[in-house]
């Protein structure tokens, strides 16, 4: 027990927390509370008549002395003198009253489960990667903008984007239109808008007078699917650098951005990453020391070879111009090069129409100067390429992708006036948290998910 001695030197503190645990014995109850701040909690003791009405997820404020504690787990607990109810709980409705519980429990209550461990570990370990994003890149003279959550064109051309309306424009429309009736209002910008399914092209925009922009932000894509794999609204880090013309600098420029981002969340959230590799993924320590070697390089084509040389059989056809699919993606990285793997130069059918032509390409085997980041448990994580600069092919490009270059226009300016050689990549945020954590259902990744028949809140 603590002596008279360690009272007297400890002042008075008070503490704000939500109570994980109430243990309450004959003689003294013991109580954990938590303030999120921190992976670890702090052990309070108390009377057993203060704890009776105490259960787990209350919040109090408490009030005593911090002493020694006879305990192996903690050097010190906080004796309480006084304990406040700020919020209290009924225990039997409580989503979180059992000491673990699934993650497909605690998505069914967003709402709720940032107060577990591993949403409370997880969102500091996030904000750790965002901060650690902004110090590699400012390092190298990025500059961070802002680019628009609204736009009139789909950077990918695949026509996963959401379209905004407003209210009005809905309900003139569902409205039938009686005889001499004046016309329905317009869209509220005179043409069809949607959200962001990528920043580049404006991101480009700005490099062309910059030379070197990140932008951080959310993205959205419609895309039907309800696999671990996809969010219809997730954040994007995406890069462009003007006066670049090699693939492989630009390779190198996301090899180091990964290697970087990473070592800077590891510093700042190492509690929270040594949590993730006890209780979700036990291998994440060989994960991330995989970062640390150079990441391996093959083309497509030799991607192709490979996989028709492996020993199994595939549940998607292996076949020059066929896109690769997840599992040859994993086994790509986590089989193969057993670590992150960059796959460049793709068939040119299989990419967006602003990548340059590879020097490698010819007539019967178009590719496009592009790479793919591969990593294992996660697949691609990093996609990017460099970009088309002639104002003819990049026209060409459009039409064939059978878009209309008028929409274009000003994106075709930008290689009108002064173009240059550039390139950029980016980066899915939640499938990079993905990686560094363990956690494989991306819907776990976001504080509040939004896919497929889901946007809660």
């Amino acid at each position: 027990m603590p002596s008279a001695a360690d009272e007297a030197a400890s002042p008075n503190v008070t503490i704000h927390g939500w109570i994980r645990t109430v243990r309450v014995q004959k003689h003294v109850a013991f109580v954990d509370i938590s303030d999120g701040s921190i992976g670890v909690g702090m052990q309070c003791t108390m009377e057993p008549a203060k704890a009776r009405s105490l259960h787990t997820g209350c919040s109090v404020r408490l009030s005593g002395t911090l002493v020694s504690s006879p305990g192996v787990e903690q050097k010190r607990e906080l004796r309480v003198s006084e304990c406040v109810v700020l919020g209290t709980v009924d225990p039997k409705t409580y989503p979180l009253h059992k000491a673990r519980v699934s993650f497909d429990y605690l998505r069914q209550h967003p709402n709720i489960r940032s107060r577990s461990k591993s949403f409370g570990a997880l969102w500091r370990t996030r904000n750790s990667a965002t901060l650690a994003i902004q110090d590699f890149f400012q390092s190298q003279q990025f500059l961070q903008i802002h680019t628009p959550i609204l736009t009139s064109n789909d950077c990918e051309g695949a026509g996963e984007a959401f379209r905004v309306v407003t209210n009005d424009f809905l309900k003139a429309m569902s409205e039938p239109r009686a005889p001499g009736a004046p016309p329905a209002p317009s869209e509220f910008f005179g043409h069809p808008v949607y959200l962001t399914v990528s920043g580049q092209l404006h991101a480009e925009l700005v490099a062309s007078a910059l030379s070197r922009v990140y932008t951080f932000g959310p993205a959205f894509r419609a895309e039907p699917s309800d696999s671990t794999r996809h969010l219809a609204e997730f954040w994007m880090l995406e890069a462009e650098a003007s006066f670049l013309t090699s693939l492989d600098d630009l390779m190198s420029l996301a090899e180091a951005s990964i290697r970087s981002i990473t070592d800077g969340t590891a510093a700042r959230s190492a509690d929270d990453l040594a949590f993730f590799a006890k209780w979700v993924d036990t291998t994440l320590p060989s994960r991330l020391d995989a970062l640390t070697a150079p990441f391996a390089r093959m083309t497509y084509t030799e991607a192709i070879t490979v996989l028709s040389a492996a020993d199994r059989t595939w549940t998607h056809p292996v076949r020059w111009g066929l896109p690769l699919q997840t599992e040859h993606e994993r086994y790509l990285a986590e089989v193969h090069c057993r670590g992150p793997v960059f796959v460049t130069d793709y068939p040119t059918a299989q990419k967006p129409f602003y990548m340059l032509a590879s020097s490698s390409s010819t007539p019967d085997r178009e590719t496009v100067a592009c790479f793919d980041l591969l990593v294992p448990g996660v697949g691609e994580l990093v996609g990017g390429s460099l970009r088309e600069h002639d104002v003819h092919r990049l026209e060409t490009n459009l039409r064939r992708a059978g878009l209309d270059p008028v929409a274009y226009d000003w994106y075709l300016d930008l290689r009108r006036f002064g173009t240059v050689p550039h390139g950029g990549f980016g980066m899915g945020f939640e499938r990079f948290l993905a990686y560094i954590t363990g956690m494989a259902n991306l819907k776990d990744l976001a504080v509040v998910p939004r896919w497929l028949g889901h946007c809660r809140y």
